[in-house]
């Protein structure tokens, strides 16, 4: 993956090299530092002796880097939504309830509750009854998210 870099977003410093190389290493300014002004990202290279090679170097590297934070930033995001999704299991998030001693079943989400249980696990009425509330209570919901959107872009 090729991640797009705009020289615009690039400050590029030059400096000696740091090290053994004799004279060399004295005289001339190969070693390259880049910076990625809107992330603060740094990267220096200095293995090559000629300025162009180390400046290409880095900026594979710099690249590599960009995608590594692109690619965490994804991974935390999806982490966030499935853990909102999946929630903290504590009794209150309880979607519902097989009570067989009282020969009951709750759906607490939407307060339907049916007083025969065998029935209820058989698939008959009830569980269509049951069917039927939670697919109406998707459909306002999702009237209530639209109505609650169109009025935030409305503002």
């Amino acid at each position: 993956v090729d991640v797009k870099v705009d020289p615009k977003d690039l400050r590029i410093d030059t400096f000696r090299a740091k090290g053994a190389g004799g004279q060399h290493v004295n005289t001339t300014d190969s070693a390259v530092r880049l910076v990625h002004v809107p992330t603060g990202l740094v990267v220096e290279c200095q293995q090559e002796r000629s300025q162009m090679k180390n400046k290409e170097i880095a900026l594979r590297v710099l690249r590599a880097r960009l995608y590594q934070q692109i690619i965490e930033k994804e991974k935390c995001q999806q982490q966030s939504v499935r853990k909102l999704q999946v929630g903290t299991r504590a009794q209150s998030e309880r979607i519902r309830t097989y009570n067989f001693t009282q020969d009951r079943v709750t759906d607490h989400r939407i307060a339907y509750e049916v007083r025969n249980i065998k029935e209820f696990l058989c698939g008959e009425k009830y569980l269509d009854q049951l069917i039927q509330r939670l697919l109406q209570s998707a459909d306002e919901e999702t009237i209530n998210e639209f109505l609650d959107e169109n009025l935030k872009s409305a503002k």
